[in-house]
């Protein structure tokens, strides 16, 4: 019998930031990516299935996806995972906050530093760690194949919502893979480039060597907004054509 996931999504904070808790039914072991604020929302959510939080992840350290990474940290006493590339930018927190006009969130240290073909894993789950900036220096995506996301119906109905049906890919004798992307890739759209570190020769290279080389059923979860999936945007994305 395929493991069950638990995938639960939620925007956060002032820019809307999706954050997931993904969790493994059987042995209640828990990923969360990209709490960017909101944390009590995020630990209700952890409360109602169960679940002791195994590592914490961000995909890049723009403050509106670290902002409540330390007070998760805190009380889950899980470790916080991110790029090294990304370390600069979360070390400027407070110049973060000043640029948007908002007070500077806590800062924790980062216990562990991604790298690509980096493992993360959670009770029987695994992702894959891709390395893709552009976006920012340290900007990654987590890769989780069909044998680990058979059971997530959380990432099948944002995208059965975002496209207002059952997308093929949806069907139940289907397994697609899982892309946490991160602001590398969106629905219609690519990660904005010209804040500090970005790069758009960086991120179309990102894209197009490593995101649109998985199977077109692959569902794409981004950091803001409904999801899509690799088939539709490399027939539909205008910035990839």
């Amino acid at each position: 019998m395929a493991a069950r996931l638990i995938h639960e999504s939620l925007p956060v904070g002032m820019l809307q930031c999706n954050c997931h808790v993904l969790g493994d039914a059987e042995t209640g072991e828990a990923l969360v990516i990209d709490p960017g604020d909101e944390v009590a929302r995020i630990e209700e959510i952890l409360a109602r299935h169960r679940l002791k939080v195994r590592a914490i992840v961000s995909t890049h350290a723009h403050i509106d996806h670290v902002g409540g990474l330390a007070r998760l940290a805190q009380s889950t006493g899980a470790p916080v995972l991110m790029h090294a590339a990304d370390l600069p930018l979360y070390e400027n927190i407070e110049i973060q906050a000043a640029l948007l006009g908002m007070p500077a969130p806590e800062a924790t240290k980062v216990d562990e530093l991604l790298k690509e073909g980096d493992s993360v894993r959670w009770g029987r789950f695994a992702a894959q760690t891709f390395h893709t900036p552009g976006h920012s220096p340290g900007s990654i995506t987590l890769y989780l194949p069909a044998e680990g996301a058979a059971k997530n119906a959380g990432a099948r109905a944002a995208l059965a919502a975002a496209h207002n049906a059952a997308d093929a890919a949806l069907a139940d004798d289907q397994d697609p893979p899982q892309l946490f992307a991160g602001d590398t890739l969106f629905a219609g759209s690519i990660g904005r480039t010209d804040l500090w570190g970005g790069s758009y020769p960086q991120i179309i290279d990102s894209i197009r060597e490593k995101l649109l080389v998985l199977p077109d059923s692959t569902i794409v979860l981004p950091g803001h907004g409904p999801a899509t999936t690799i088939g539709e945007e490399r027939e539909s994305n205008p910035f990839l054509r």
